[in-house]
């Protein structure tokens, strides 16, 4: 039986400190679980990672056409990414995060998935805000600037409502979420992780922009409180034409 617990690493961010953590919990055998903390907060866990997962394999499923151009905003333990890239559909991958530190894990393979997203050629990551990309005018890609994707996979903030940075609210308005979808082909999916249940009026805003809006409750088992636990993840596509 290895450690029940190591700090991996911790580096200053303009964030604040940023730590890698690995743990092992009885209550889950011999799992090592992998938790990123911004100073006292957690950001990610690699404890459940249900929704996570399935907010790759949702969006990319509605997405339409057999190449697909995918941007995952958000890196974190890489779950989104890799599942993403179990979809053969996808032609490209660009994971883009706003701390270097996180991305330096994953290249360094400091956490388990770092090796499968190297390996992968279509995977490549971006070094920046999503949310300033986002509402810019040059996008997400910095080698191509205005180009446009299939999908768009979000998961940074807890929800629309629970923010990892105040000034990440004013992505969730229909004009920055309009900006945001310039980067869309005609037909392509927005999708996005949250922590909390489906938001009426989170929807209602999509609604204004997008069509095939909706909110998809993902449940998984808590050891913990042993009950099953949700998350969602909302589904949006731009107008065909």
């Amino acid at each position: 039986m290895g450690l029940m617990f190591e700090e991996i690493d911790s580096q200053p961010s303009a964030l604040g400190e940023i730590t890698l953590r690995r743990r092992r919990i009885p209550a889950l055998g011999e799992r090592d679980i992998f938790e990123v903390k911004l100073g006292d907060e957690f950001l990610m866990s690699s404890m459940f990672v249900d929704a996570e997962v399935a907010l790759a394999d949702l969006g990319l499923t509605m997405a339409h056409g057999d190449s697909l151009d995918v941007v995952v905003g958000g890196l974190g333990l890489g779950y989104t990414a890799e599942a993403a890239l179990r979809h053969d559909r996808v032609n490209e991958l660009l994971v883009v995060d706003a701390l270097d530190t996180v991305i330096q894990w994953h290249q360094q393979e400091k956490v388990p998935l770092g090796k499968v997203l190297n390996d992968d050629p279509r995977c490549r990551y971006v070094l920046g805000s999503f949310f300033d990309f986002a509402v810019s005018d040059a996008g997400f890609d910095p080698e191509s600037p205005g180009r446009l994707f299939d999908a768009i996979l979000l998961d940074i903030d807890h929800s629309p409502r629970a923010l990892l940075n105040e000034s990440n609210a004013s992505f969730y308005t229909v004009e920055s979420l309009g900006k945001m979808a310039r980067f869309l082909r005609a037909g392509g999916v927005f999708a996005m992780w949250s922590n909390d249940p489906p938001d009426e009026p989170f929807m209602q805003t999509l609604r204004e922009l997008f069509t095939d809006v909706d909110a998809r409750v993902v449940s998984f088992y808590n050891p913990f409180q042993n009950r099953e636990s949700t998350n969602t993840v909302y589904l949006a596509r731009t107008p065909e034409s």
